[in-house]
């Protein structure tokens, strides 16, 4: 699910803003950048957004602004080193015979960073935390604000499901009947040249032998309870859902398939058709709700 929140926190000349945007994405994919922080810090960052969030791709910068006495910086030495790499490689290119000087590559953006993780900061731990927490509040509220639209679609779809479960069963108890004047007719065609006659008893039990074949009632009694389940999970707006719907619809994608293998009647196979489209719109959501 997407979503994005923003928290700012100032004290004594030193201003932290974190930012945090999440994307859809089948499992949680945490990723903090921006400045260089205490690993504590980092490790309470991370442990907010999992206690929060079960799903999606999760990004959260993290910036801090220091004036005056707060103000330090420091070297991000990898930054440095492909920088100085870059540089040296373009002077090479173009044929320029002066070294790359250390002010070149201070001088570019990302080489020197402010110092966010001084021991014993305990200003800019709680700017961070409390920035993050602001930050995160903002976010989940996003992201319920697009969990209760596709709340409101996915009933839609879970009610043209039902509809077509509906359509199946009705289908369904017309089956042995059309079994016995199908196999009938096959019969009679096949004895049109001779004077022998159907015995009524042998047609009934080969009818009854083909009609179980076909039965799908137990295929549509567990759909029926798939539908239901689904639409109380889909009722809860607050809570990770996500998973769980994705395995009701994967269930209900085998159940259709199930029908449609036992099934000769072309009616039963539309309304599957049907309803296997309506359930690959509700997979694609569902792979996105938490």
């Amino acid at each position: 699910m997407t979503g994005y929140g923003r928290g700012s926190v100032e004290t004594e000349g030193t201003r932290v803003t974190v930012e945090i945007r999440s994307v859809n994405h089948r499992f949680l994919d945490f990723k903090l950048r921006g400045v260089q922080l205490a690993p504590e810090i980092e490790e309470s960052i991370s442990s907010a957004v999992r206690r929060r969030v079960e799903r999606g791709a999760v990004s959260v910068l993290v910036r801090v602004e220091q004036r005056g006495a707060a103000a330090t910086m420091q070297i991000d030495r990898e930054a440095a080193r492909k920088v100085f790499d870059q540089l040296s490689a373009l002077r090479a290119n173009l044929g320029i015979e002066a070294p790359v000087s250390l002010e070149q590559v201070s001088s570019q953006p990302g080489v020197m960073v402010p110092r966010a993780d001084t021991a014993g900061d305990e200003r800019i731990a709680m700017c961070t935390l409390d920035a993050m927490a602001h930050a995160l509040e903002a976010l989940l509220r996003m992201r319920e604000t697009e969990g209760a639209a596709l709340a409101r679609d996915f009933e839609g779809r879970l009610s043209r499901l039902s509809e077509l479960v509906d359509e199946i069963a009705d289908c369904a108890s017309a089956e042995p009947e059309a079994v016995r004047r199908r196999l009938e007719e096959r019969i009679n065609r096949l004895l049109e040249a001779s004077e022998q006659r159907i015995d009524p008893e042998r047609l009934a039990q080969e009818v009854a032998i083909l009609a179980d074949r076909a039965d799908v009632t137990e295929e549509l009694v567990r759909l029926r309870s798939h539908l239901e389940h689904a639409e109380y999970l889909g009722a809860e707006i607050r809570g990770a859902v996500g998973r769980r719907l994705e395995f009701l619809v994967q269930e209900m994608g085998r159940e259709f398939n199930t029908i449609s293998a036992k099934s000769q009647a072309i009616e039963i196979a539309r309304a599957v058709v049907a309803a296997k489209a309506e359930l690959e719109k509700v997979r694609e959501q569902v792979q996105n709700i938490e």
